[in-house]
């Protein structure tokens, strides 16, 4: 008895070693390609921090692009990315948010949310030069002009896919008994979404913005096709007009110090800020789950 018990025993000890071998195989590995993922962002921070930070001061807030050799800033690069970016986050979050809460509430099942959502789905991937250049095709060469109005269109593009699978997400993780309990007191369906549903989300639809704003605030193929670039400050938004991703495209390529000075500045603004909004919408997803 005790033989066979052994030998019976002995396949289940060498299948375990092997299992735990292969799990920790897979977990080095894993440790292994995250610490290369971090290490690259580590060194992708550290070369904008080594050659942005001596170039910030107060005139990149205050003065815009300058001559070649001259004191100059980023003020009109940053002051039209903010308004550029701010319009297409208007026409992401209300498209995006729509969107989603139909994906989630009324079209749950039926085969136009499936092609809504395999659509949807292509266009968070698709690379934004194509984007860039469907809106010159619409917005641009029709009207025979650069303008800031088609680059937040582009941008926009960019950011409903993500705000409306972000909004389709956070409406499911929602409890029915909330829809449930608004519609026991008599509140249609639509009421009930828009009263319940969407305050309960709120903190989630956020997340869903922030992260929408952080994914098209470095575009620049788009910009180059709708905005272009100017050198002065604009508020008109008929007229091209200055972006920072564009303003480091033409900055970074040129043959002077000072304006690549301007480059590495601009692309360090770009990156904390992108930086911190991933952040804060991770946050604020992390709490609206936990909820």
């Amino acid at each position: 008895m005790n033989a066979n018990a052994a030998s019976m025993a002995r396949p289940h000890t060498a299948r375990a070693f092997r299992r735990k071998l292969i799990n920790y195989l897979f977990v080095g590995l894993t440790c292994i390609a995250t610490l290369i993922a971090l290490g690259a962002l580590f060194l992708i921070m550290w070369s904008l921090i080594a050659n942005g930070i001596g170039g910030l001061s107060l005139h990149i807030f205050t003065m815009d692009q300058p001559p070649p050799g001259d004191a100059g800033g980023l003020r009109n690069a940053i002051v039209g990315s903010v308004a550029m970016c701010g319009l297409a986050m208007i026409i992401a979050l209300i498209f995006g948010i729509l969107a989603g809460t139909w994906l989630a509430e009324y079209g749950d099942g039926t085969k136009l949310a499936a092609v809504v959502r395999f659509l949807n789905d292509v266009l968070l991937s698709a690379p934004s030069i194509l984007v860039g250049l469907f809106v010159y095709e619409v917005l641009v060469r029709p009207f025979q002009g650069f303008s800031a109005i088609a680059g937040s269109v582009a941008l926009a593009y960019l950011a409903i896919p993500v705000v409306t699978r972000t909004t389709e997400d956070i409406l499911r993780l929602q409890s029915s008994s909330l829809r449930e309990a608004g519609m026991a007191i008599g509140a249609n369906r639509g009421k009930v979404i828009r009263a319940i549903i969407w305050r309960a989300s709120k903190s989630g639809l956020m997340t869903g913005g922030l992260l929408g704003f952080a994914r098209i605030s470095g575009e620049t193929a788009p910009l180059l096709f709708t905005s272009l670039g100017n050198s002065f400050l604009s508020f008109s938004p008929t007229q091209p007009i200055a972006s920072l991703p564009t303003t480091i495209f033409q900055f970074a390529l040129s043959a002077y110090d000072d304006w690549r000075q301007l480059a590495w500045v601009g692309a360090l603004l770009i990156a904390v800020t992108v930086l911190s909004i991933n952040i804060l919408g991770r946050s604020l997803a992390r709490g609206s789950i936990v909820k």
